[in-house]
């Protein structure tokens, strides 16, 4: 018999310090790594993704910063369960830019459970293949053409009804738009508008994450090449919002400072540029026993991946540094 689903019970974090935020996280993480595992053993499936949405957003309005810097952590730091922290890290940043571009709460609702589960036809295989350095098999090619459509009838069969959500799944990887004849964006009715931002933020996110034959990019990098010679302006736009919203340096990724010091963003700043910062090695390499906070990084040189980091650090120990920054940032 297979495993019960982690309970979807929304915790209630408002009285939670970060260390406890960074265990809510992690098991928001792994409660949609078992749903989306094993979804037609799921009772009530949708309900468990509505759920799930409204336990991610609960966590988001705790803290911002610290849901950003645990995200682009899980997102950048390994390709293990990959398909579960993908979803995750797609359906938050897909919250954020609703926000952002203020999408009505149908539209909102529909775009955010989509980016949960528009892969749930091949969880297994998605993470097969991040962990994979060869070339896709003929199967394995076949299963990824059909995923779109059959993740969509895999959602109506377990009871999914909303329209909006299963045409979002089942056109998430829509490209153009935005040139030539199409029209200006903001003569696209919301629905219309919903498919290009999921399918820009899966490329992102999917930039970002390192796979067994290929580095992830940094998420500095992976904005700029969203916008490269695409002639997309949909994407432009979309790209400003997701720029609004994360900061061109977001918590949880990793920056090289003008003095040669590594550093890792804890929070944002007024401006996209201009975030806080726990310095982690200093400008000639030695690495601090103690991390030390700026709280303007006005002099950053360069964005870095995890690899180019090359910290010593484990996972669970700059979840520590990020989430403690933030406790003193905040005050």
């Amino acid at each position: 018999m297979p495993p019960a689903p982690h309970p979807t019970a929304v915790p209630l974090p408002h009285e939670e310090g970060s260390e406890d935020l960074l265990g809510l996280w992690s098991d928001l993480e792994s409660g949609l790594s078992m749903v989306l595992a094993q979804p037609q053993a799921t009772h009530e499936f949708g309900r468990k993704i509505l759920q799930y949405d409204l336990w991610m957003q609960s966590l988001v309005r705790a803290d911002g910063d610290t849901a950003l810097y645990l995200l682009f952590q899980l997102a950048s730091t390994s390709s293990v369960g990959y398909s579960a922290s993908h979803a995750l890290v797609c359906a938050t940043l897909c919250h954020l830019v609703a926000l952002e571009m203020r999408l009505r709460a149908p539209e909102r609702d529909a775009l955010v459970r989509a980016a949960m589960t528009m892969n749930v036809a091949m969880t297994r295989l998605q993470d097969e293949l991040a962990l994979q350095a060869e070339k896709l098999t003929p199967v394995q090619r076949a299963i990824v053409d059909r995923h779109t459509d059959e993740s969509a009838m895999l959602l109506s069969r377990m009871g999914v009804d909303d329209g909006l959500w299963l045409d979002l799944v089942r056109h998430h990887h829509v490209d153009g738009g935005g040139g030539g004849r199409a029209p200006a964006w903001n003569t696209l009715p919301q629905p219309l508008q919903l498919p290009h931002i999921l399918a820009t933020i899966d490329r992102y996110a999917a930039m970002i994450s390192p796979r067994a034959n290929r580095s992830g990019r940094t998420a500095a990098d992976s904005y700029g090449a969203l916008l490269e010679g695409r002639g997309n302006t949909y994407v432009a736009v979309i790209g400003q919002a997701l720029l609004r919203a994360v900061g061109r340096f977001p918590p949880g990724s990793f920056v090289r400072l003008d003095s040669g010091e590594t550093a890792v963003v804890v929070q944002n700043g007024d401006s996209a540029d201009v975030p806080a910062v726990a310095v982690l090695r200093d400008g000639d390499g030695t690495v601090l026993r103690q991390p030390r906070l700026n709280a303007t990084a006005l002099d950053i040189r360069e964005s870095l991946t995890y690899d180019q980091a090359a910290l010593p650090h484990g996972y669970l120990r700059l979840l520590q540094i990020g989430v403690r920054a933030r406790k003193v940032f905040k005050g």
